[in-house]
């Protein structure tokens, strides 16, 4: 496993987005369990859950329980494990994504958060996305109301503007460490997002990192699309053959050649693909090691 920073933390270069675990098409616990065991197996040390990972109209929280149980049953070293959540976000019973950024909802978030990881802080906590109900300034004071309290110890954003990044930073510090937005071969938009952050130090977390790459037949039909972290793929494999001849041609899946290319785009990208299978994970993690020459990226195109 190679590794990146996160924060002045040393984390794998690939991490693991856990909420196909928790959502519509979700596997059963023992699978779930042993997926996200595989990934540690594999080294990686980054796992990205949130509070609204649950199925419409359930409680919050299954994601981050499960999430719980995995590290407490994992028979390895789980001292480097970072574990990263999100606040802000809900899954109401008509299955839509509600926001609400509001400090009070956003504290009272994270430490629910805090109690079903069973952690002494949380340490990385993300605001899952910007509220248009409420000033911006107020959702990242709450970040940093958190932070001072111990609560939790680093924080992050995610689906936000190059000008929030900015706002965000100039409120936060260095205690801002990263940004977390939606980017793949399919889902350009977050590129200044991305310069952005390799700017300010900021690691950059792509969330739906396999957008635009067909599933293989490692983790079966892909499941339904999510707002973080969900690693499906939009079926348009055609679209972006080069990726599936460069995984030919290094004996690798096209998913491993996708993490490994937008590893390249800029030394602070960490993906997060979702996973659903132990060997889905195992997959993701080996592209960390995975080096595409000059011409293999000249391929892949921009």
């Amino acid at each position: 496993m190679r590794y990146r920073t996160l924060g002045g933390l040393r984390v794998s270069a690939v991490g693991l987005g856990t909420m196909p675990l928790s959502i519509e098409g979700r596997p059963d616990e023992a699978r779930a369990l042993a997926t996200v065991h595989a990934a540690l197996d594999a080294g990686v040390t980054l796992l990205d859950t949130a509070d609204s990972y649950h199925l419409p109209g359930d409680e919050p929280g299954h994601n981050e329980r499960l999430v719980a149980r995995a590290l407490a049953t994992y028979g390895g070293d789980r001292a480097d494990v970072l574990v990263a959540t999100k606040g802000g976000r809900g899954r109401p019973a008509d299955g839509s994504w509600t926001v609400n950024g509001s400090p009070r909802h956003l504290k009272a978030a994270a430490e629910a958060s805090l109690k079903r990881l069973g952690l002494e802080a949380i340490g990385l906590y993300q605001l899952h996305k910007p509220d248009p109900a409420v000033p911006f300034e107020d959702s990242v004071g709450a970040l940093r109301d958190l932070l001072d309290a111990g609560t939790i110890r680093l924080a992050g954003i995610s689906n936000t503007t190059a000008g929030q990044i900015r706002r965000a930073h100039a409120i936060l510090g260095d205690r801002l460490v990263c940004v977390q937005n939606q980017y793949s071969p399919a889902v350009r938009d977050s590129e200044p997002e991305l310069r952005l952050c390799a700017e300010l130090g900021l690691a950059f977390l792509p969330w739906s990192p396999l957008g635009g790459i067909s599933r293989s037949s490692l983790d079966g039909p892909a499941g339904p699309a999510g707002p973080s972290g969900d690693g499906t793929a939009d079926g348009s494999g055609a679209r972006f053959g080069a990726f599936h001849a460069v995984a030919r041609e290094h004996g690798v899946s096209p998913q491993q050649v996708c993490l490994a290319w937008l590893s390249r785009r800029s030394p602070t990208v960490i993906p997060i693909p979702g996973a659903s299978r132990p060997r889905t994970a195992r997959d993701s993690a080996g592209a960390a090691d995975l080096v595409l020459s000059t011409e293999d990226l000249a391929r892949l195109g921009p």
